[in-house]
């Protein structure tokens, strides 16, 4: 008996180190996804809310300091949430052991907030969060408070995750020169090189990708910034015509569409590669395969690629032909699979202040036939990081050549990502632009940085 009493101490004490390690390090691991959704979330928000498309005003005008601007700001709020929704040794970690930094891409450092991270910011943002859970129990090591000068105090365990926003609008001025991108689900609407706020202006410029007129619209006043602005897309088809034709570089179209509003730009259908998936249906969709799933659903396989030369291999194609609206009615191939998309006949997600005034920074509201809303996660007018209604638009630089054929190759010089706000009864689309990026018609050969969005987010923690 004296041996085996003995022996029990060894035995618990092994028991203490294979259990309790093995929790400790299940809860190490707990702490480490939620670090790293931590910084992901913060990182979306930083790119939905166009920050890097105000690399010049953005320290001046306040938009920076509104997104990540300290402890209360939306992207460090996100990261908290985020991080506390991952439950860490079965319970969230507390607020004040969740810390976010922001800096640039050669060094994070310690600032809580990004006002004054200087301009590098707009091209590379980074956001490091750190996450601390203190008190974690112990359980067969309790035995060592039993001996002679033992413990048996909790244990805690932390994380430190990493998480990039890349811009190439700016990556120009860094030694590698131009870098690509190529995200992925873009929507088949290939629009021209020019801000329909104010025609003389390029969204991006051409030969070096840098945005022309960068900052937030509603901050620096109309036509100072392409952060916000709003106007509508259209095909540029003519009701009855049989396809879609255009005349010079600012499309307009052949014929002229009546009574068309000012602020107004037009694109060109793009040709499908492959099958998109994520296509939905039900009694408020009717969508065909191709054109249609491609708006409806996510495209993964047709490449668009900022910087491919028009006459290089594998430049995009635009495809002049598009099924018409129908006089009496929204039934062309976008409107129609558009209305699928954002769940318009059963209520789309809006953007608050919308339609009267967009507001930034911005806050997207959930609508009653958003699928959180729908399965009970929240209530209509929630609001919400992601939603259906942000697409990816890609930016083609016609000039004033006429595109002949029927599939003429374009060159993408920039990437817009909006927020469809609604499908008028003239089948147009109302947007907002939430991001914009460029990378000039100059950046073919560079390695290519890929994501679902044209400013991709990605974690760069070291393993």
């Amino acid at each position: 008996m004296a041996i085996v009493a003995i022996s029990m101490v060894a035995i618990i004490s092994m028991a203490a180190l294979s259990i309790d390690l093995g929790t400790l390090y299940e809860a190490r691991a707990e702490a480490q996804r939620a670090a790293d959704a931590a910084a992901l979330a913060a990182a979306r928000v930083i790119s939905l809310e166009g920050i890097t498309g105000d690399p010049t005003l953005g320290p001046s005008d306040g938009s920076w300091t509104d997104i990540c601007g300290g402890a209360g700001s939306p992207a460090s709020l996100a990261a908290i949430n985020v991080a506390q929704q991952n439950l860490i040794g079965g319970a969230p970690a507390p607020a004040a052991n969740i810390n976010v930094y922001y800096g640039t891409s050669s060094g994070v450092g310690t600032s809580t907030t990004c006002t004054g991270a200087g301009l590098g910011f707009t091209v590379n943002p980074i956001v490091q969060v750190k996450v601390r859970q203190p008190n974690l129990p112990t359980f067969f090591a309790r035995v060592f408070s039993l001996i002679f000068k033992g413990t048996s105090v909790n244990s805690g365990v932390s994380a430190t995750a990493t998480a990039e926003v890349f811009n190439s609008s700016g990556s120009g001025s860094v030694a590698s020169g131009m870098i690509p991108v190529q995200p992925r689900c873009v929507k088949p609407w290939i629009i021209p090189n020019q801000d329909p706020d104010y025609a003389a202006n390029p969204f991006i410029t051409a030969s070096t990708g840098v945005i022309f007129d960068p900052g937030i619209y509603q901050l620096s006043g109309p036509g100072a910034g392409v952060i916000g602005e709003s106007f509508d897309i259209t095909a540029n088809c003519k009701a009855g015509a049989s396809d879609c034709e255009i005349a010079d570089g600012n499309m307009a179209p052949n014929p002229p569409i009546a009574n068309a509003p000012a602020k107004k730009t037009y694109y060109l259908p793009a040709l499908i590669s492959g099958t998109p998936v994520a296509v939905p249906s039900g009694s408020s969709c009717s969508i065909s395969a191709g054109y249609q799933s491609a708006i409806a659903g996510c495209d993964q396989s047709t490449v668009y690629t900022c910087g491919t030369p028009s006459t290089g291999a594998g430049a995009t194609q635009a495809d002049l032909i598009e099924n018409p609206l129908n006089p009496a009615g929204i039934s062309g191939d976008s409107p129609s699979a558009t209305m699928c998309l954002i769940n318009q006949l059963t209520g789309q997600d809006t953007l608050a202040g919308y339609p009267t005034a967009v507001t930034y920074p911005f806050q997207i509201q959930a609508g009653f036939g958003n699928p959180l809303v729908q399965a009970g996660v929240v209530n209509s007018n929630y609001v919400i990081t992601s939603s259906n209604n942000i697409v990816t638009l890609p930016i083609a630089d016609f000039g004033t050549t006429l595109l002949t054929g029927n599939t003429p190759a374009v060159s993408i010089v920039g990437f817009l990502q909006v927020f469809i706000n609604t499908v008028n009864p003239d089948g147009s689309m109302n947007v907002t632009v939430m991001n914009i990026d460029g990378c000039g018609n100059n950046a073919a050969g560079n390695s290519t940085v890929t994501g679902t969005s044209p400013v991709p987010i990605r974690l760069i923690t070291s393993p």
